[in-house]
C-alpha cells in the first residue's frame, strides 16, 4: 500500500495535450492485498472500432438502504467512437435495458453478451430483466483536457494504486489554499478531503474516494472545484458544503447505501454550479438549505444541469427544510434545475416524498425556482412533486415563511405511480404563490390541470396555473 508519504506536489496550471480522434484510455485494476472491491457479476470490455478488446475492472458498489445490495461499476475515457461488450456471468436473461432512455443506446445480444456503441460521453445503467439492484453502472468519460506534470510543485498527487493514510487523524486530508488534489485513474484513496477556510482549491482526476467518513467537505471557503472523481460508499455525505461561495461540482459519480448518506448537501452557500453528475444515494441526492450547524446565511444562485439522480431513499431534489429561526430567517432563491434524468425515488414517509421537493421550514423564504427539461422514470414509491410550507417536528424549530414563483417547464413522467403530489401552504401568513406548469407530460399526455396531473392543491395557495406546449424561441 502507498501512504501519504508518496505525495507529489504539482502546479495548478496544467499543460494541455491533444486528444486523438479515436482515443481510448482504460485504467489499471487497484493492486493491493486488502482491496477486495471486485464484482464478478459482469465481464466488461471496450475497444476502438475493430480494435483489440480491453478488459475493465468491475468495481463492487453497494446500493439501497432497505437491504444493501452489491451492484457493479466500470469507467474509462474516450473520444470518437467505442464499442462495449457486457457479459452477464450469473444466469440467463430475457431482456436488457440501458438507462437513461434519452441516450437511445441500441444493444445487440449474442448469447450472454450485450454489445453497444458510444459516440459521446455517457453515464449509463445497464439492467438485465429489470434488476436495478444488481445492475452495471458504466461511466464513459471524455478525455481529460489537461493532466498534471509530476515534476511540478503545487498539486497533491495520487497515482494508480491504493492509498490509505493511516497516520492522519480520522483519515482526513486538509487541503491548503491554492492547491489541487489529483486522483489519477486507477487510484483508490481511502480518506476524506477537507477544504476549511480556504480559497482556490481544485479536486480532480478520474480515481476513486473509497468508503470515507465523508467524501469532500467544503467549509467557509471560496472558489472550490470538484471535478471527475468517483465517491464509493461514504458513511455519510458525498459532498458536504456550508457557508461557502463559488463552488463548481462537475462530472462527479457517487454511490451510497448508509443512513444519512446524502449525495450533495449545501448549507448557506451561494454561487453554485453542479453539472454532469451521477448521484445514486440512500438519502437525498441534492439538498439545498439555509442555516445548519455552524453555517449561516442565504442560499442564492444555483445551476444544476445535465445530471442523473437516483434516490434509493428520500428525494432526488430537496430544497429548504433547514434554516435559522434565531434571527429573521434566510432566503433561498434563484435556483435552476435543467436537463436532468431521475431514475428512481423510493420513500414511504409522506414527509419526505417528492422527486422535486420544496419544504420551506425554519423561517426560510424560498422563491424563483425553475425545474426545466426533467425526465422522470417510473419509481417505486413517492410523489412526482411536493411543495409545502412546514413546521417539521423532527427537524424544525419554526415554520417556513413561504414559497413563491416556481416554474415546472417541460417535465415528463413515464410510469404508474398513483400517489398524489401535493402543493400546500401552512396558514394565511405562510403560503405558496405563483406556481406555473408549462408542458407537464405524464405518459406522453400534456396535463391541463391539477386533477389530470394527480396533484392535490391544498389550502393557502394562489396563482397555480397549467399550460400546454409552448413554442420555443
Amino acid at each position: 500500500m502507498k501512504s501519504l508519504m508518496c505525495f507529489i506536489f504539482l502546479p495548478l496550471i496544467w499543460p494541455a495535450f491533444p486528444a486523438d480522434a479515436q482515443e481510448l484510455i482504460t485504467y489499471p485494476a487497484p493492486q493491493a492485498v486488502m482491496y477486495t472491491q471486485h464484482n464478478d457479476d459482469y465481464t466488461v470490455r471496450v475497444r476502438r472500432p475493430q480494435g483489440e478488446w480491453q478488459d475493465l475492472f468491475e468495481y463492487k458498489v453497494m446500493v439501497d438502504l432497505d437491504k444493501p445490495q452489491e451492484a457493479s461499476m466500470v469507467y474509462f475515457d474516450f473520444s470518437g467512437t467505442v464499442e462495449v461488450a457486457v457479459r452477464k456471468n450469473n444466469g440467463n436473461f430475457q431482456a436488457v435495458k440501458v438507462r437513461p432512455s434519452v441516450k437511445e443506446v441500441k444493444t445487440k445480444t449474442e448469447g450472454s453478451t450485450v454489445f453497444f456503441k458510444l459516440d459521446r460521453p455517457a453515464k449509463l445503467s445497464i439492467e438485465f430483466d429489470g434488476d436495478r439492484l444488481h445492475n452495471l453502472h458504466l461511466f464513459a468519460n471524455e478525455i481529460e483536457k489537461s493532466r498534471p506534470d509530476p515534476a511540478d510543485t503545487n498539486v497533491i498527487y495520487f497515482g494508480p494504486g491504493v492509498h490509505q493514510p493511516k497516520d492522519l487523524p480520522g483519515n482526513e486530508i486538509n487541503i491548503p489554499s491554492g492547491k489541487t488534489v489529483y486522483i489519477a485513474g486507477g487510484a483508490v484513496l481511502r480518506a476524506k478531503l477537507v477544504c476549511d477556510r480556504v480559497n482556490q482549491v481544485r479536486i480532480t482526476g478520474r480515481g476513486i474516494l473509497d468508503q470515507p467518513q465523508r467524501g469532500v467537505e467544503i467549509r467557509h471557503s471560496t472558489n472550490v472545484e470538484v471535478d471527475g472523481i468517483i465517491v464509493v460508499n461514504p458513511k455519510h455525505y458525498t459532498i458536504y458544503a456550508g457557508g461557502s461561495k463559488n463552488i463548481a461540482i462537475k462530472n462527479i459519480k457517487s454511490f451510497s447505501a448508509n443512513g444519512w448518506s446524502d449525495g450533495i448537501d449545501l448549507m448557506s452557500c451561494t454561487e453554485v454550479s453542479i453539472d454532469d453528475v451521477f448521484m445514486r444515494n440512500s438519502d437525498d441526492c441534492i439538498a439545498i438549505y439555509g442555516h445548519r450547524w455552524d453555517f449561516y446565511g442565504d442560499a442564492r444562485n444555483y445551476r444544476v444541469t445535465n445530471s442523473i439522480l437516483w434516490a434509493d431513499v428520500a428525494h432526488p431534489i430537496n430544497i429548504g427544510l433547514h434554516g435559522n429561526t434565531a434571527n429573521t430567517g434566510e432566503m433561498i432563491e434563484n435556483l435552476l434545475f435543467k436537463n436532468i434524468d431521475i431514475l428512481e425515488h423510493d420513500e414511504d414517509d409522506p414527509n419526505y416524498q417528492g422527486c422535486m421537493a420544496i419544504s420551506a421550514g425554519d423561517l426560510n423564504d424560498i422563491r424563483n425556482v425553475t425545474f426545466e427539461d426533467i425526465r422522470i422514470d417510473d419509481f417505486q414509491e413517492g410523489q412526482l412533486l411536493n411543495l409545502r410550507v412546514v413546521n417539521n417536528a423532527k427537524y424544525n424549530t419554526g415554520p417556513g415563511r413561504g414559497i413563491e414563483n416556481v416554474l415546472f417547464k417541460d417535465i415528463s413522467y413515464s410510469g404508474s405511480n398513483l400517489i398524489p403530489s401535493v402543493i400546500e401552504g401552512l396558514d394565511k401568513a405562510h403560503g405558496i404563490h405563483q406556481v406555473r406548469f408549462q408542458n407537464l407530460k405524464i405518459n406522453g399526455k400534456v396535463i391541463p390541470d391539477s386533477k389530470a396531473g394527480n396533484i392535490k392543491i391544498g389550502d393557502f395557495t394562489s396563482g397555480i396555473s397549467f399550460s400546454g406546449l409552448l413554442k420555443r424561441q
